[in-house]
C-alpha cells in the first residue's frame, strides 16, 4: 500500500495550559511534519486503510485534543485504543518522533478524563494495581490455574462449548492462554546462581511477574545461558512487575510507583548489566528515566538504571558468546518482536546468537518486524484485528519452510505458537535462548 501524498502541516492554536501532567507533550506532537512515511509501517492503517487509524492520523486527533480544537470521546478512545503500540513508525520516522511515548501518554490522558466503570473497569483495576505487582495473588492464581489444567477442567469446558456458553469471547482467546509450568519460578527469586568457569560479569534477572507462572521453563533456561557464558546471575529479591503493561494501557500512576520499587531494589547491586529475555519489558526498563524520572529525586537514579539494561541478546552477542555448544540440525527462522526491533533498535543480536549455533540453518522470514498482533493485552481486547495481523504474518513464516520460528519475546511466542496452530505447519516456537540451551545441554549429553 503507497503512502498517501504529503499535505502540508496544518497550523494549530497554543496547547491548552493545564493539561493532566501525562498527557501528550508539545515538543513531542510537533516533531511530526505529517509526511506520511509512517504510513506503510503501521500494522492497522495497512489493514484498514484508513488515516485515523494511521501514526499520522492519530497524533493529528492528539494535537486537536491538546489545543481545544476536539474533546476526548468514544471515538478519539477506538483510534488510540486500536493501536498496537507496536512502534514500527518510529523506525520509519525520518524526524524522530517519539510515537510510542505519544501514544501511551495518550491513553493515559484518556484513562485520567473518562474513567472507565463497571465490571470492566473492576476487572482492570485488579489486574493492574493488585494482581501483576503482588507475588503472593500471582501464585494464588497460578496454582489455580494450574489444577485446572491438570485435572482437565480446562479441556473440559473447552470441548464440551461450557466456555463458549459462559462467554464467546472467553472461548475466542482461551487458545491464546498459555498452560501454567510449574514448578513456578517465584522459588528461584532472591537466590544467586555462579558462573560457570571464568566469571565474566555480575548480572540481575528480571523475573517478570506472569512470566514465573507461564514462562517458569524460559527464565531457567535464560540463568543457565548466562551461566555458560561466565555470568554470575543474582535473582533480586525485591523487584517486582516492570510496569510495561501498565504504561501501555495508561495506568501511568502505578507504573511510576513499581519502576520506582525495581530502581531501589536493584540499583545498588553492583551489577555489570539489568538482564531481560522479554523485549516489551525491556523497551519499559529502558524507558524509566521518562516514567519515573519526572521527580528530581529519581531522575539520576533512573538514568543510570535504565543504562544498566539489557536485552539477553543484546547483551550475550555484546559479551562475546561462548559457541562451545553441541550441534542442532534445525532450519530456524526469526520473528522480530516489535519492542525489541523498534523500541530497542535490537536487530543483529538475535540473528547473531542463532547463526552461531553449529548445525542451525537460518532462513530470514519476509517482512520479519511487522506486528504479529500480540502486543501485550491487545490481542484479547482486540481479537479480530489481532486474528488478521496473525493470519498474514503466518504465510511469510510458512514460506520460510524453517522447522522453528524463534521470537524474543513472551508475548510473541504464544501469538505464533496461536498462529501455528491455526495457519502453520507445525513449527515449533521458542525463545532464542531457549534453543542457545539445547545446544549447550546437547554437548553435555
Amino acid at each position: 500500500m503507497a503512502a498517501s501524498s504529503a499535505p502540508p502541516p496544518p497550523v494549530f492554536p497554543p496547547v491548552l495550559p493545564g493539561r493532566h501532567p501525562h498527557a501528550p507533550a508539545a515538543k513531542d506532537l510537533d516533531k511530526c511534519v505529517h509526511c506520511g512515511l509512517c504510513l506503510n509501517a503501521c500494522p492497522t492503517y495497512r489493514e484498514l486503510g484508513l488515516e485515523m487509524d494511521s501514526p499520522r492520523g492519530r497524533i493529528y486527533q492528539m494535537v486537536q485534543i491538546a489545543t481545544g480544537q476536539a474533546q476526548i470521546d468514544d471515538t478519539y478512545r477506538e483510534h488510540i485504543d486500536l493501536c498496537l503500540a507496536c512502534r514500527a513508525c518510529e523506525t520509519a520516522c525520518p524526524s524522530g518522533v517519539p510515537y510510542g511515548r505519544l501514544v501511551e501518554a495518550a491513553r493515559a490522558e484518556i484513562r485520567a478524563s473518562q474513567p472507565e466503570t463497571g465490571r470492566g473497569a473492576s476487572l482492570q483495576r485488579f489486574l493492574y494495581n493488585k494482581l501483576l505487582p503482588s507475588r503472593g495473588l500471582l501464585k494464588t492464581a497460578g496454582a489455580l490455574l494450574y489444577l485446572a489444567e491438570v485435572s482437565g477442567l480446562r479441556k473440559l469446558a473447552r470441548n464440551t462449548g461450557l466456555l463458549k456458553a459462559i462467554s464467546p469471547k472467553l472461548a475466542e482467546i482461551e487458545p491464546l492462554a498459555p498452560s501454567p509450568e510449574a514448578p513456578f519460578f517465584f522459588s528461584k527469586i532472591g537466590k544467586t546462581f555462579p558462573a560457570i568457569g571464568p566469571k565474566r560479569a555480575r548480572v540481575a534477572l528480571m523475573a517478570g511477574c506472569i512470566a514465573n507462572v507461564f514462562f517458569a521453563r524460559l527464565n531457567e533456561a535464560t540463568i543457565r545461558v548466562l551461566q555458560r557464558n561466565g555470568c554470575e546471575v543474582v535473582i533480586p529479591a525485591k523487584q517486582t512487575c516492570c510496569g510495561a503493561l501498565h504504561v501501555h494501557a495508561g495506568v501511568r500512576d502505578t507504573a511510576q510507583e513499581l519502576a520506582r520499587q525495581n530502581i531501589a531494589a536493584l540499583l545498588e547491586g553492583k551489577y555489570d548489566a539489568i538482564i531481560t529475555n522479554a523485549a516489551g519489558c525491556g523497551s519499559t526498563l529502558k524507558e524509566y528515566p521518562e516514567i519515573a524520572g519526572h521527580d528530581p529525586a529519581w531522575e539520576g537514579k533512573a538514568i543510570a538504571f535504565s543504562a544498566l539494561v539489557r536485552d539477553v541478546n543484546e547483551f550475550l552477542a555484546g559479551l562475546g558468546l561462548n559457541k562451545n555448544m553441541g550441534a542442532l540440525d534445525l532450519t530456524v527462522t526469526y520473528q522480530d518482536s516489535c519492542h525489541l526491533a523498534h523500541g530497542q533498535r535490537v536487530k543483529v543480536a538475535p540473528r547473531r546468537l542463532l547463526a552461531a549455533i553449529p548445525g542451525v540453518t537460518f532462513r530470514e522470514m519476509p517482512l520479519s518486524d511487522l506486528c504479529c498482533g500480540s502486543a501485550g493485552v491487545y490481542n484479547i481486547v482486540h481479537v479480530e484485528m489481532a486474528a488478521n495481523l496473525l493470519a498474514k504474518k503466518m504465510p511469510l513464516a510458512n514460506g520460510t519452510r524453517a522447522d522453528v520460528i524463534a521470537t524474543a519475546n513472551p508475548g510473541c511466542m504464544l501469538q505464533l505458537r496461536a498462529g501455528v496452530q491455526r495457519h502453520g505447519r507445525g513449527q515449533r516456537v521458542v525463545h532464542v535462548i531457549e534453543l542457545l540451551d539445547e545446544a549447550y545441554a546437547k554437548l553435555e549429553s
